[in-house]
């Protein structure tokens, strides 16, 4: 009797321990569940993993979202890619909800690295056949990878529920730096065309995460601004920049960003804004502080990633789901 080989796909999806309630989220859109796996560090900090299931010739799907500590979480995300390699999975794609790393992604002076390369080139020798990821914080990363790159935009969800509670107002959608303005043109589109403004401002290299809000470009006075942006860490240069437009003669000022890092004293500086909501998405896990914060409204990112997985599973098509994108 000849060897009968079956053609019929198989759809693992496997997480780290850094934010395992999205990948549930993700799995459960699926239809399956969460590959079991043993993960542990060892006295000396060292990482353990090792899954509970066969994963020959799967098409394995790997979520971790490189939050606090990143170091730690990229290592056991690196880990898992070998882990799945050596079980011999058929095809490995990295699903990366916040990637690490990704503010370094050029040279500013002399002798510095470009880390968010460097993380592209790790996850390539692990044995990563495929990226996907949502809302890089420059598009340029795609080239990073040698490989295939699905670069996922929480921006339709986070437009979708601006639209439904701020639609009937007078609005403008405002860039906290010129960098930023062709995502808030894409805002303003979806949005019917509101009018735009971005706020200059200088940030000194050698100190991280500060920066100064200076003044509004852009006409606001009498609007609900919506403060675009694709993440809030300490969150200083976001509320200078929600004071600078109310100072200029905004009614009100609404903060919209796919990723929610908030470094201490974010939530602190954020709860003592001038915005009236802060509306964010669960690519990283928040605290239950952050979660307690009145004007936080989280919106799940896990349709989007499980229709992305469920287009690659398939050999479907991407981008599909954002024609029309800026």
């Amino acid at each position: 009797m000849g060897i009968h080989k079956t053609t019929e796909k198989n759809l693992m999806v496997f997480s780290g321990r850094a934010h395992p309630q999205l990948a549930e989220e993700v799995a459960d859109a699926l239809e399956t569940h969460l590959v079991p796996m043993q993960s542990y560090t060892f006295a000396n900090s060292e990482l353990y993993v090792r899954f509970d299931e066969s994963v020959r010739g799967c098409d394995a799907f790997v979520i971790q979202s490189h939050t606090a500590p990143v170091n730690e979480w990229i290592m056991e995300h690196l880990i898992m890619v070998d882990a799945l390699k050596r079980g011999s999975a058929k095809r490995i794609t990295v699903v990366l909800p916040f990637y690490g790393y990704a503010r370094q992604d050029k040279k500013h002076r002399g002798r510095e690295p470009i880390s968010a390369r460097l993380i592209a080139d790790m996850f390539k020798t692990a044995g990563a056949d495929r990226l996907l990821t949502v809302d890089l914080h420059t598009a340029q990363i795609q080239g990073f990878f040698d490989g295939p790159v699905d670069h996922l935009m929480a921006t339709p969800i986070l437009s979708e529920h601006v639209r439904e509670k701020y639609g009937d107002r007078k609005l403008a959608v405002v860039s906290p730096d010129a960098g930023r303005i062709k995502v808030a043109e894409w805002w303003s589109n979806k949005l019917g065309g509101v009018p735009l403004a971005f706020i200059h401002k200088t940030r000194d290299v050698e100190r991280p995460n500060q920066s100064v809000a200076n003044r509004v470009v852009g006409e606001v006075e009498g609007r609900t601004c919506i403060l675009v942006d694709d993440m809030i860490d300490s969150g200083g240069t976001i509320c200078q920049a929600a004071e600078a437009l109310m100072k200029d003669g905004a009614k009100e000022v609404v903060i919209a960003a796919t990723h929610a890092i908030f470094s201490d004293p974010a939530i602190e500086r954020l709860t003592n804004s001038v915005a009236t909501e802060v509306v964010v998405t669960n690519t990283l896990p928040l605290s239950d502080e952050a979660l307690a914060m009145d004007k936080l409204t989280q919106l799940s990112i896990a349709p989007l990633l499980s229709r992305a997985i469920r287009e690659v599973f398939e050999d479907g098509s991407v981008t599909s789901m954002f024609e029309g994108r800026a």
